[in-house]
């Protein structure tokens, strides 16, 4: 059921990046933001001062331990690590002593705990919306006995697990120990040989559900370093663009001032037959700038008019990565532009994509992650 779950709220919580971020570093919400009401069930075991050295079970499943109880909690994450919680419970918990013996008496006590929180899981991963999520928490508070009509203080730690079902629902595994005054459970100490010190205890388990409020979860700090560098590559593949645009317009102008009289049409098809180039980002195969698509969709009309047969031969800088690696990230290239050319009506068919991996032909070293469109 968890792993069906996790599928789900995979696809509920996708979200697609529109720019690079940090791993570590979130935007600030605001104060009503990421807030959360749990309540749950609690599986409770007791393990009282008097009962040392009588040799009784420690199995906390055992009959004259375990008892029910039933819990809220109000918090806030503060950031994807911090967070703070206000828990209460309500539980009938055993007296465990050598009076009753397996007949140990219930009793009834209400407690109201501050615990703070860390999640791990976004402390050592970093923060992203996941399905588990693994949270530390310890805490101090108060717990009123009713049968004795008696207040105690108490100490918390416990692990709780969340399952982010969809971004607004979860569902809560959490596992603590508390420690209280030895006579919390209504019975101090009976002797010496009991050891005067010791302390009474209840450990357990709980499940719940719960709501998150107000906006969830964080946007990540967006990544300047990584965002100028994307930036300046794109402002390089339009320089090459405008390098290719002005190379193509002196052709065009050479063959205008040498075209013979009456050549007009012997022009156009050779204007029509030069190539254009589609630049791309690094290590990247979507095109940088649709506006390189431009004299694609010029060679494309005229291949269709004159069945003609496209070719688009992909590369990418020898700078960066392994030849293998260059090689099948030129041919993507490729083939993306020749997609694009199927969008423009060519057909298939009459398209041939290549691949010439990694090199080193043009100055700067961006212009080489390209991909040139050219008639057979």
């Amino acid at each position: 059921m968890l792993l069906a779950f996790c599928g789900f709220a995979s696809a509920a919580m996708a979200q697609t990046e529109q720019y690079p971020t940090l791993k570590h570093k979130v935007v600030t919400n605001g104060f009503w933001d990421n807030w959360f009401i749990d309540a749950g069930v609690t599986h409770l075991s007791s393990y009282s001062s008097q009962e040392h050295g009588l040799g009784l079970k420690k199995n906390p499943f055992w009959t004259g331990r375990r008892n029910w109880g039933a819990e809220l909690s109000v918090g806030k994450w503060a950031t994807p690590v911090f967070g703070m919680r206000l828990k209460g419970q309500a539980n009938w918990a055993t007296q465990v002593n050598s009076v009753t013996g397996p007949l140990n008496p219930t009793y009834n006590q209400y407690s109201l705990s501050m615990q703070p929180m860390i999640n791990l899981t976004n402390l050592f991963g970093g923060y992203k919306p996941r399905c588990w999520e693994v949270s530390l928490y310890g805490g101090a508070g108060i717990q009123h006995n009713t049968t004795t009509n008696s207040l105690s203080s108490i100490l918390d730690l416990g692990v709780m697990n969340t399952w982010n079902i969809t971004k607004r629902f979860h569902i809560n595994l959490d596992i603590y120990g508390r420690m209280g005054e030895r006579d919390m459970d209504g019975v101090g100490t009976v002797s010496k040989s009991n050891r005067l010190g010791r302390r009474d205890l209840n450990v357990g388990f709980s499940a719940g559900v719960g709501v998150n409020l107000g906006k969830v979860g964080w946007d990540n700090a967006p990544d300047m370093d990584a965002i100028l560098a994307n930036h300046k590559n794109q402002l390089a593949a339009l320089n090459g663009t405008i390098s290719g645009l002005e190379a193509e317009n002196a052709d065009l102008k050479n063959k205008l001032a040498n075209a013979p009289k009456g050549g007009q049409t012997k022009t156009v098809t050779e204007f029509a037959s030069t190539t254009a180039s589609v630049f791309f980002n690094i290590n990247k195969s979507d095109i940088a700038s649709k506006k390189d698509l431009v004299n694609v969709k010029q060679l494309a009309e005229y291949a269709k008019a004159n069945n003609k047969t496209i070719v688009v031969t992909g590369y990418a800088d020898s700078k960066t990565g392994s030849a293998a690696y260059n090689q099948k990230l030129s041919e993507r290239r490729a083939q993306t532009v020749a997609d694009e050319l199927v969008k423009m009506g060519v057909d298939s068919s009459k398209i041939e994509v290549v691949g010439q991996g990694g090199v080193a032909d043009l100055t700067p070293v961006s212009y080489n992650r390209r991909a040139v469109v050219g008639l057979k």
